[in-house]
């Protein structure tokens, strides 16, 4: 869940640093709301499905080709190639159970939260369009 919103905070800023400056200030200033949306997306998503997604990584090995340095009587160096065994990290997800009385009280407390935030959204959208018109 915590890479979840690691790898979507990053995308958020990726996106707001290539954006148009309208779109930097929209991010800039929306970005608790959209937190809190994404959240509450999540939320419902579980009690949908009845259970949760977490994630964990997993270290697998996985026959490579290797590179190696031998040195010939002379001593100059020679590249090698050979098979090898390498661990690789894999993510791998899987299914948590949830408690669906406290997801609908977290819901519940994020829809208010939701709530709560929309005018200054609103206005905050309002005034990015107004200071960095696009044409």
């Amino acid at each position: 869940m915590t890479r979840n919103l690691t790898l979507a905070a990053l995308g958020c800023l990726m996106l707001a640093s290539c954006g148009t400056p309208q779109e930097q200030c929209i991010s800039r200033n929306t970005r608790e709301y959209r937190t809190v949306a994404n959240l509450l997306q999540e939320v419902e998503g579980n009690l949908a499905r009845g259970y949760a997604w977490e994630e964990r990584t997993v270290w697998r090995p996985e026959f490579d080709t290797c590179s190696h340095v031998v040195r010939d009587k002379d001593g100059n160096a020679h590249i090698i190639r050979r098979g090898c065994w390498r661990d690789v990290a894999e993510t791998e997800r899987y299914r948590v159970p949830i408690d669906p009385a406290v997801e609908r009280r977290k819901a519940e407390g994020l829809r208010l939260r939701l709530t709560e935030l929309t005018p200054g959204a609103e206005a905050a959208v309002r005034a990015c369009r107004s200071a960095y018109p696009e044409d």
